[in-house]
């Protein structure tokens, strides 16, 4: 079988060379070299001759990871809506989250997988023991230790 690639957009993401970009006292064109260095230890030349461009991102701040953050406890709102439960996180738990997840080398996917054990499946937990009903509102805060995050829930 033969597949048209002429009209297509491939776009592909590797950690290559990330310990060149987290080092943010290197200038940018010097770290860029160094990754493009390692890229072509990886891969052929012809491979490479056939991509039209990359584009390398600088490393994730926390800002950054704190909008993240928000944007995925959005999306476990959004997964919830049918049953009506809120979900309240206080800027401590975010806060929390972002600390916790934040990872330089590896950028949001620790955090990713961080919102879905810590909160989302507390959460499911909650809800399979029966802790927490449709039209709850569920308040993530954290532990007075600060060791973990808590799901106090008020009844909707």
């Amino acid at each position: 079988r033969t597949v048209d690639f002429r009209n297509v957009i491939l776009i592909l993401t590797s950690n290559m060379g990330s310990q060149f970009l987290i080092d943010t006292d290197m200038p940018y064109d010097e770290r860029k070299a160094k990754v493009m260095d390692v890229v072509r230890m990886q891969f052929r030349p012809e491979f490479l001759n056939r991509l039209d461009g990359m584009v390398m991102f600088e490393p994730l701040d926390r800002a950054e990871l704190s909008r993240i953050t928000g944007i995925q406890i959005e999306q476990l709102q959004k997964r919830l809506s049918d049953r009506r439960i809120v979900l309240d996180l206080t800027d401590e738990a975010k806060q929390w989250l972002v600390n916790k997840g934040f990872d330089p080398v590896y950028g949001a996917r620790p955090l990713r997988r961080l919102v879905q054990t810590a909160v989302g499946d507390k959460l499911a937990k909650a809800i399979l023991a029966g802790d927490v009903h449709d039209g709850s509102t569920v308040l993530i805060g954290t532990e007075p230790s600060g060791d973990d995050l808590t799901l106090t829930v008020a009844r909707g």
